[in-house]
């Protein structure tokens, strides 16, 4: 009987990644035709977007090796297609803008996925021989839901301070039709005052000129767009982080929660696990 080989001690070859090898071909050479085309037209700033995206498709072989881990399959093609979806789709071609819920989207998944990398990078260190401690799946699934939230609230606070330093708008507004503030309260108290049945705003510019912004209602600075982005992400880390507990507590079992668990390719449980997986269930 042939001996089975065991997994590589670094990193596993693009050979034995041949799903992964096809999704990130044909992804790369969309991004660069896409990059001729805008090059050709002269929009600079969406060639800089596909060169980042290139650039970030990288990172997955780079953890892998600078770690000595395993992403799995399924776990590295959702990254290649989440980058793409974001910057291609979302930025270059205004997804964003045409499918209302892109955005929605993409947040509860970057929740989800940053609760599978918080969770993974704890449990590695859980599971490796050079540490003598043991982290209880609790405490694996809080960690894991902190680590995604922090993510998500970190990128808020960078779409803001683009927002507002770049004229950019990446924390996209909200027409409203009602607004309650305290700052309309005739005696300068701390009683909000409702305005409800906004059709229209009208702006007054520093030249006296007036304009109307003829879009129905009052115009939400990014708030509303915030706290819904915060919410989906925390519906994608609180999904994860309950998967990552029962992963843990019955420790190997569960198919869907090893698709997103990292391996230690350089631990020989973990590799005997690794190559065991595709049997299981």
């Amino acid at each position: 009987m042939q001996r089975k080989e065991k997994p590589n001690a670094q990193f596993r070859t693009v050979r034995n990644k041949r799903l992964i090898a096809a999704v990130y071909f044909l992804l790369r050479i969309s991004v660069v035709l896409v990059l001729i085309v805008h090059f050709l037209s002269g929009d600079f700033e969406s060639v800089m977007l596909c060169v980042l995206t290139l650039i970030l498709f990288t990172l997955p072989s780079i953890i892998e090796r600078r770690l000595k881990i395993d992403l799995p399959d399924t776990l590295e093609i959702i990254i290649l297609l989440f980058i793409y979806s974001a910057e291609i789709l979302g930025e270059i071609q205004a997804f964003y803008i045409a499918i209302p819920f892109w955005d929605t989207m993409l947040h509860t998944l970057n929740g989800f996925l940053c609760a599978a990398i918080g969770f993974s990078l704890i449990d590695l260190l859980n599971r490796s021989r050079k540490f003598t401690f043991s982290l209880s799946p609790l405490y694996l699934a809080i960690v894991a839901f902190c680590f995604s939230m922090t993510v998500g609230v970190l990128w808020e606070f960078f779409e803001c301070f683009m927002d507002l330093n770049f004229g950019l708008d990446m924390q996209k507004d909200t027409v409203i039709p009602a607004i309650s503030s305290v700052m309309l309260d005739p005696a300068g108290g701390n009683h909000p005052v409702t305005v409800a049945g906004i059709q229209d705003v009208i702006l007054v510019l520093s030249d006296g000129t007036h304009q109307s912004l003829g879009l129905g209602g009052y115009l939400d600075i990014g708030l509303l767009d915030t706290m819904e982005d915060l919410f989906v992400n925390f519906i994608g880390a609180s999904v994860f982080s309950l998967v990552g507990y029962f992963y843990v507590k019955r420790r190997g079992q569960g198919r869907f929660a090893r698709r997103f668990i990292p391996q230690i390719i350089d631990d020989p449980q973990s590799a005997e696990a690794a190559e065991n997986g595709g049997s299981e269930e």
